[in-house]
């Protein structure tokens, strides 16, 4: 039996047989969803192989359950490329969602505004994204699954539905491309007018990762950026880890209708 194998029965075990039907990895102080599960959360100490997730404004539960009527997994917090060097952290967690019966996952993370027009606090649906990093998660994959078709990582049907939920409720939902940055360090001014040029409109140091890992593993994916800062050389804003956590709320009250509605509306 498989690693992913093994952890899906031990979930199982804990939250019930049901199959699931949708993930979610959830960002930087947007946390608080995963308490709203009607389920049992788990903690990754207690799922061996699960990443620790060490940083500050992420929660290392899995909680699975129902959430507007939908048996879902969500991931209260992520492993990162910068805690360990590793940008595959995330496989086994993913590979463990598809053991569990996922067909899709919705991925959000905190990001760096890019546009001038789009402040903290907004919203913003992942159109495709750059790999400014130049890592990959499948390096080292030895079979030829590696080589995983790119063109339309980002669902075109789930991003509709995301949208419709989003007008549903009256949010705006701007969409653009968002650059992952490796970190931990914030980005210099001079790289930020880099990423412009090459046209993201957000920059953050995760989601790609998942993406890349998520299309190898078959699933459907879609993702939602909180902003919670404009990018450096952007604004005159002081940006950190703290400011981060401090400014996510003020979207992802938003998300969080969006998410449900989207659930919600689900066939």
């Amino acid at each position: 039996m498989s690693r992913s194998a093994e952890l899906a029965a031990i979930v199982r075990d804990r939250a019930g047989a049901a199959p699931v039907s949708h993930g979610l990895i959830l960002g930087s102080g947007l946390g608080h969803l995963a308490a709203a599960v009607e389920g049992v959360a788990i903690d990754y100490a207690d799922l061996p192989g699960f990443p620790r997730a060490g940083v500050s404004g992420h929660t290392p539960t899995l909680a699975v359950g129902t959430l507007e009527g939908v048996r879902v997994a969500v991931f209260g917090g992520r492993a990162h490329y910068y805690e360990s060097g590793k940008a595959d952290a995330m496989r086994l967690p993913l590979e463990t969602l598809k053991a569990l019966g996922a067909d899709r996952l919705i991925v959000t993370n905190a990001a760096g505004s890019l546009r001038p027009g789009m402040p903290p606090g907004s919203l913003m649906l992942l159109s495709d994204h750059i790999n400014f990093s130049g890592l990959n998660p499948l390096i080292g994959e030895p079979s030829d699954a590696r080589f995983v078709p790119m063109t339309e990582a980002h669902d075109a049907t789930m991003r509709a539905r995301l949208r419709a939920a989003a007008g549903a409720e009256g949010v705006d939902l701007a969409e653009g491309i968002y650059a992952w940055y490796s970190g931990p360090s914030f980005e210099t001014p001079a790289e930020i007018r880099a990423i412009r040029t090459l046209g993201a409109d957000a920059v953050g140091m995760s989601t790609v990762p998942e993406v890349i890992l998520a299309r190898f593993l078959g699933l459907k994916v879609a993702a939602v950026s909180v902003v919670t800062n404009m990018a450096a050389g952007m604004s005159d804003e002081k940006i950190s880890h703290e400011h981060t956590k401090a400014m996510a709320p003020l979207g992802a009250a938003k998300l969080e209708r969006v998410l449900r509605r989207y659930l919600r509306d689900l066939d």
